[in-house]
């Protein structure tokens, strides 16, 4: 088991992504903290896995004192994190910006990025305690410009660079942290994009939605993400750290060959391409 007695806290616990992640642990022999909103949905999810590897307390990531008192039920229940999965995310206000209602369009940011930030930092003092430790973060939102979607491309934009941040500050600490590209995954994210309509999340994205919902579009298993969490939180990653992984392109299963060239290189982080890059001398 390439998770054997460590010990993980996954914020977002409720989600599809959040859900299977905890799952794929628990068949990994990994002792997990399950976290979420919805205390009705924690316990349904407890029931299904049917494991004693499986504890769960409710918290909702934006709130400061809820995340205080999850890492204090950490504390309590393992003494140490070895794992911390911040898998919470919403898309927040959909539509252009014009459309946006401003105080809405700022939920994204608070859930998506304050919320791993809040997971990670009070998060911290267990996982100094834990064996090479492994944070887990998630991005999103493709290679490029996401219309109508700005708070979630902004969001999660901002999580990849406090990944790569983090990164940087957390080495001395033998922590390291990556983040999740998991793809459109049919989960709430799906239902939220389709409530908003073609209006607001453009005809495109609201007709894959409902092809993917009718089960006759591109449909992408969370379980990809989760296999590639598995990869992260074990062994098998150590070196590699401050990066963003796709869970859908990229040979991630080749990565401990190159885990040298990655480090010294951009590649997997967002950069600037100045023309030098390109072969240009201005």
């Amino acid at each position: 088991m390439k998770l054997q007695n460590r010990r993980a806290i996954i914020t977002g616990g409720t989600g599809v992504i959040g859900k299977t992640i905890a799952r794929f642990f628990v068949r990994e022999g990994c002792r997990v903290l399950l976290s979420g909103r919805s205390i009705e949905k924690l316990n349904a999810i407890k029931k299904e896995l049917n494991s004693p590897l499986i504890e769960i307390y409710p918290a909702d990531v934006s709130e400061i004192k809820d995340i205080q008192k999850l890492m204090q039920e950490a504390g309590r229940i393992f003494s140490a994190v070895d794992i911390l999965v911040t898998a919470a995310g919403v898309y927040g206000e959909i539509g252009s910006l014009e459309q946006c209602n401003a105080e809405r369009w700022f939920e994204a940011v608070t859930i998506n990025l304050l919320g791993t930030v809040y997971a990670i930092k009070y998060a911290l003092p267990l996982l100094k305690e834990g064996t090479n430790a492994k944070i887990i973060t998630f991005a999103g939102g493709g290679d490029g410009p996401l219309e109508n979607f700005s708070a979630y491309a902004s969001s999660k934009g901002a999580v990849l660079r406090f990944t790569e941040t983090m990164a940087t500050e957390l080495q001395d600490y033998r922590i390291s942290i990556n983040s999740i590209s998991p793809g459109l995954v049919s989960s709430g994210f799906t239902k939220e994009l389709i409530k908003a309509g073609p209006e607001r999340s453009g005809r495109q994205k609201y007709e894959e939605a409902l092809q993917q919902v009718a089960g006759s579009g591109v449909i992408i298993s969370p379980e990809k993400a989760a296999v590639l969490a598995v990869f992260l939180a074990s062994e098998e990653s150590n070196g590699l750290t401050g990066k963003n992984i796709s869970a859908v392109w990229d040979n991630w299963q080749d990565i401990p060959k190159h885990i040298k060239e990655i480090q010294t290189s951009d590649i997997y982080n967002w950069r600037r391409i100045k023309p030098k890059d390109r072969g240009y001398d201005w």
